[in-house]
């Protein structure tokens, strides 16, 4: 008997809506193999996110993504959880469709802002007012997000409930590709 193939699913959402979270748990159950989009090019280059920000800017960065969702990862059997910003760059959630099934994972400003307010980490909002901040880029992002396979609050859920959730939409849409 053939195996089943196994579609590539990518987490995308803002900073903070558990993608990295709740990707290991649902690539653990649904037999994925986990990869972060952040990490895999921080190894690649050598030095962290706000390092490459700090010494090569956003564009530079946003560029990496790119080659890392063209090239950087096998076609089928991964659960890829996406930096915040890689879905929102012009082409990009047509490219992530055409190498899988992508599921946004959504949260209020606030919620955003309670999750990652004490993570010096993140360099978009080394800024004066983050929430502001926050709620500026969302309202640019959000519609994009929205353009995923399958939108999921993540807010006022358990990591458990976003993880039920995300697995059964993941089987359902494989089975409506199977079809």
């Amino acid at each position: 008997m053939k195996m089943k193939k196994k579609p590539n699913l990518y987490l995308v959402g803002f900073m903070g809506t558990g993608k990295s979270t709740v990707g290991r748990q649902v690539a653990q159950h649904m037999g994925l193999n986990f990869v972060d989009s952040d990490h895999a090019i921080e190894e690649q280059q050598g030095k962290s996110i706000s390092e490459i920000f700090a010494s090569d800017g956003e564009a530079a960065f946003r560029a990496m993504e790119k080659a890392f969702v063209e090239s950087g990862h096998s076609d089928e059997g991964n659960l890829v959880s996406c930096g915040g910003g890689l879905a929102v760059q012009p082409g990009m959630m047509d490219l992530l469709k055409s190498r899988g099934l992508v599921f946004s994972l959504i949260a209020t400003a606030k919620g955003i802002y309670e999750r990652t307010r004490h993570n010096s980490n993140r360099p978009l909002l080394q800024v004066e007012n983050p929430l502001a901040e926050i709620e500026k880029l969302l309202a640019v992002r959000d519609p994009i997000y929205q353009q995923a396979h399958c939108c999921i609050l993540t807010e006022g859920r358990t990591v458990n409930e976003v993880v039920a959730h995300v697995c059964r939409s993941y089987r359902l849409e494989v089975s409506q590709m199977a079809r």
